[in-house]
């Protein structure tokens, strides 16, 4: 029986969960509308993931030469592998402009050009003429710390406004009604123990990606992609979760993310003869192409025995032939990082870097205002009342199935705005709202209980650790229908073990091993949909790349994959349609064509 908890009541317009890059652009947006909002946050807001993002935010600003939105948009519907539904990529790319503009005037300190404009650095995948021209400079940058500057200036803005934070609360689930509207929150205050409900006109999920479901990734520890589960929970979708990034250059032996940037200014990818093998896989833009192409290449390398080190397991990322000053001023950071992590001094040593999980194209399934939708007899995008969803917690789908580096930070900003916007046109501040269902905790606090007094026999870390090496070793950069079966099968041994954890802590303060077995069964939930989808999927496209099914099929897997996972980890799964039309008559549909840089 559920231990009886003290609940805490909230009201307000509109609730956040997540304080990253797009949490809090969510948040600014809503304020500046005059609307009450609260930002939930399981970390400080400026220890948020998005502090670590690095080499910069794509726009069309044109001030490094020649550049225009619908290259841009021809660049990211070719990098989704033609998965990306165009009317949502028109208005991301259409936006980037004023976007950025909003992101100086509230005091984002940009690197800049000798003539005062932002600095704009080249980057995989993007290019100019619609792929005919150069490499494109579009990527807006301040140094290689450009997620950490976006951080702090919003936060900086949902201060000046007014916004309210819960800061280190966890959120637990959704407040769901019976017409199946997402009516608020539950959230645990990890400093005191006391639990809180949130009601609100609109929640938005701004949670993040679920990198910690692999072994190795350049995802923080809280990654864990709670806001999906939630969804799950509610008896919602998640969309293309088969699709997952592998960054090609994580610090070997360690993850940490080496950014795109250091390519794009000029650094070379070199296996264990020195050769600048990426001229024969992509022979036009060699190290910038698009990161699933540069990611299988090294993987290849390896593979073939041209791999570098004592076990030929990694590649080396090389900066020696870079001016030390453009190092110091361009990419501090990562001369930082390289030191620390794999002690080497760039202007001297080559990187050791390797294909490390760092990005989840999948999510909440979203329009492009923000608002969640899911299936509704024939129709896939019916709205769920209530709730929006930002950031690497959505999907829009502007990655499709795999995203262009500088996209997402401009995904954060970009989509957190308009979901923002969209909330004070559609919302009145301080609107009665109707009482709370009365079964509103229930299922939160019925799961909250089960965990925190569970007395079986395994420790959550060790089904963390289970699960993670099975998404490493069955789910990564290449994959067989063997291998994902293989998955799907050890998935469902670790979700059978699930029914006997152990837990030593009962206590409610500041109790890190139950927060860790929460966010664990979360990770699971996301970690079952992505190994059936990718098992589902039978053709290679993007970052799904199988070795049994080694061409893209337009025929019969031109469509987003959506999943359900319910409490027993059986999963559901249907489909809907890309959007082969874009939102304007400014711009014409790409056609799907061979993909190759």
């Amino acid at each position: 029986m559920t231990q009886a908890y003290t609940i805490i009541d909230h009201t307000f317009d509109v609730v956040v969960v997540g304080a990253g890059g797009s949490g809090l652009r969510a948040t600014v947006a809503c304020v500046e509308s005059g609307l009450n909002t609260a930002c939930i946050s399981k970390v400080f807001p400026t220890r948020s993931h998005t502090v670590a993002a690095q080499g910069g935010i794509a726009s069309s600003l044109g001030n490094m030469g020649p550049d225009d939105w619908r290259w841009h948009m021809y660049d990211t519907v070719k990098g989704s592998d033609w998965l990306g539904d165009q009317d949502a990529i028109e208005y991301m790319v259409r936006e980037a402009v004023p976007s950025i503009i909003e992101l100086e005037h509230y005091g984002v300190p940009f690197s800049r050009t000798e003539d005062g404009k932002i600095y704009q650095r080249p980057f995989g995948g993007m290019t100019t003429e619609f792929g005919q021209g150069p490499a494109a400079q579009r990527t807006c940058a301040a140094a290689d710390s450009t997620g950490h500057a976006i951080l702090h200036t919003l936060y900086q803005q949902s201060l000046k406004h007014h916004a309210q934070f819960f800061v280190e609360y966890f959120a637990l689930d959704l407040i769901m009604d019976e017409e199946g509207a997402c009516r608020g929150v539950i959230a645990w205050n990890l400093a005191d123990g006391s639990i809180h409900r949130f009601r609100a006109q609109r929640v938005i999920l701004a949670t993040g990606g679920y990198g910690r479901a692999y072994f190795s990734c350049t995802a923080a520890h809280t990654c864990t992609g709670d806001g999906n589960a939630m969804a799950l929970r509610a008896g919602l979708p998640t969309q293309d979760m088969e699709f997952v990034q592998f960054h090609p250059t994580g610090i070997y032996g360690a993850g940490v993310l080496i950014t795109e940037g250091v390519r794009g200014e000029g650094g070379i990818l070199r296996n264990n003869s020195g050769e600048r093998f990426m001229e024969r896989y992509a022979p036009t833009y060699k190290d910038l192409a698009s990161r699933d192409e540069v990611s299988r290449s090294m993987t290849m390398e390896i593979r073939e025995g041209r791999g570098v080190g004592e076990r030929g397991d990694h590649i080396h990322l090389d900066l020696t032939h870079l001016d030390p000053n453009v190092i110091n001023k361009r990419l501090p950071g990562i001369a930082k990082h390289a030191k620390v992590f794999a002690g080497v001094d760039v202007t001297k040593q080559p990187i050791p870097v390797i294909p490390t999980c760092h990005y989840n194209m999948g999510g909440v399934q979203t329009n492009f205002h923000g608002e969640v939708v899911t299936m509704q007899g024939d129709d896939p995008h019916a709205v769920v009342p209530g709730l929006m969803a930002v950031g690497e917690a959505a999907c829009v789908s502007v990655h499709g199935a795999n995203r262009l580096g500088s996209n997402s930070l401009l995904d954060l900003v970009v989509f957190g705005r308009a979901a923002g916007l969209r909330c004070g046109a559609e919302l009145t501040p301080g609107a009665t709202q109707a009482e709370l269902p009365s079964t509103a905790n229930d299922r939160a606090l019925e799961r909250l209980d089960r965990t925190r007094h569970a007395k079986g026999e395994t420790a959550p870390s060790a089904l963390r650790e289970e699960m993670q090496r099975t998404m490493q070793e069955c789910a990564a950069v290449f994959r067989t229908g063997d291998t994902l079966e293989e998955g799907v099968q050890r998935l469902t041994t670790m979700w059978d073990k699930k029914a006997d954890i152990g837990l030593a802590d009962r206590s409610l303060i500041w109790n890190s091993e139950l927060m860790e077995a929460l966010e664990f069964d979360n990770l699971s939930y996301q970690a079952v949909a992505t190994m059936k989808a990718a098992r589902n999927r039978t053709e290679s496209r993007g970052a799904h790349s199988r070795e049994d099914y080694n061409q893209r099929d337009d025929k019969d897997w031109m469509k987003h994959s959506l999943i359900w996972v319910n409490d027993e980890g059986k999963a559901k799964i249907d489909y809907r349609p890309v959007k082969l039309e874009t939102m304007t008559k400014d711009v014409e549909v790409f056609p799907p064509q061979k993909r190759v840089y």
